[in-house]
């Protein structure tokens, strides 16, 4: 049959990015406590497409993918790109899934069980550099010109709760407290557990967030809450340094704190590079 993808096209323009998006598909990802959880991913798969080609294959991105979706853990995620590069005879390959995470976490005091579910995603791209120079006079690649360059990132959101601590300072009594967001974009470079960094953003808060709460565990977190009032700068400036000791070389920080008092969010941003 015709294979129209593969004709060529004459108008001279190059593609950044051609694939597939919003493919919704169940993944088996890595759990510290029970081994391994199956959730399910929004996945985002592309390839570079040169000027010459009309089209890509696009049947192709959902083949990679399904023989990888079983086991899509940090580890093989960029495998799987780089399957999906060489298949696909891009010089690129970018992949991004987003997928609720879970996690059973035990109330303070009564230990009464729930599932607390966090916004996790994988982000990568994987690319052959090649020298156009070179492959112009059919000059063969080195080593060196030919090696792949793979990058990959993790991010991570997590809600919390803050208690203000100007509103403490100046109160009588009470403070205002809300629901705020801490949300991270991490350099993967050495395997890591997706719940340590969880665990570490909680305890930067004023509190960590429950499902399930008895009144006591309410009394519990109220408190605790009011003994560790945070700013959205000061939760960004500890999760930083949290991030820093747990090894990571390069990252993002961002807290969002949905106001209980004043109609506008308040927000705070760092980032970090080794380099």
């Amino acid at each position: 049959m015709r294979d129209i993808q593969n004709e060529i096209d004459d108008r001279e323009v190059p593609l950044e990015k051609v694939g597939v998006k919003g493919v919704k598909y169940p993944v088996t990802v890595l759990d510290k406590s029970k081994k391994i959880q199956n959730t399910t991913a929004v996945v985002d798969l592309f390839v570079n497409l040169p000027h010459n080609f009309k089209g890509t294959h696009m049947s192709r991105f959902i083949e990679v993918f399904h023989k990888y979706h079983t086991d899509i853990t940090m580890q093989h995620f960029l495998d799987m790109l780089e399957e999906m590069r060489e298949k696909l005879n891009a010089q690129k390959a970018f992949g991004k899934i987003v997928f609720p995470y879970y996690i059973e976490k035990k109330a303070p005091v009564s230990e009464s069980c729930g599932i607390m579910e966090y916004e996790c995603s994988y982000e990568g791209e994987v690319s052959c550099e090649d020298s156009e120079n070179n492959n112009a006079k059919n000059k063969p690649l080195s080593a060196a010109e030919n090696l792949n360059k793979r990058k990959f990132y993790v991010s991570i959101k997590v809600p919390v709760t803050t208690l203000c601590p100007c509103s403490k300072a100046i109160s009588e009594y009470g403070a205002h407290n809300q629901r705020g967001l801490v949300s991270v974009r991490l350099l993967y470079s050495n395997f890591f557990w997706i719940e340590d960094v969880i665990t570490m953003i909680e305890k930067c808060s004023s509190s960590p967030l429950y499902t399930l709460l008895k009144r006591k565990d309410e009394k519990f977190v109220t408190e605790h809450a009011y003994e560790n009032p945070r700013f959205v700068e000061d939760i960004v400036r500890e999760v930083y340094l949290g991030l820093k000791s747990l090894g990571f070389t390069e990252f993002t920080v961002e807290a969002e704190n949905d106001e209980s008092i004043h109609n506008h969010n308040a927000y705070a941003c760092a980032s970090y590079n080794e380099k």
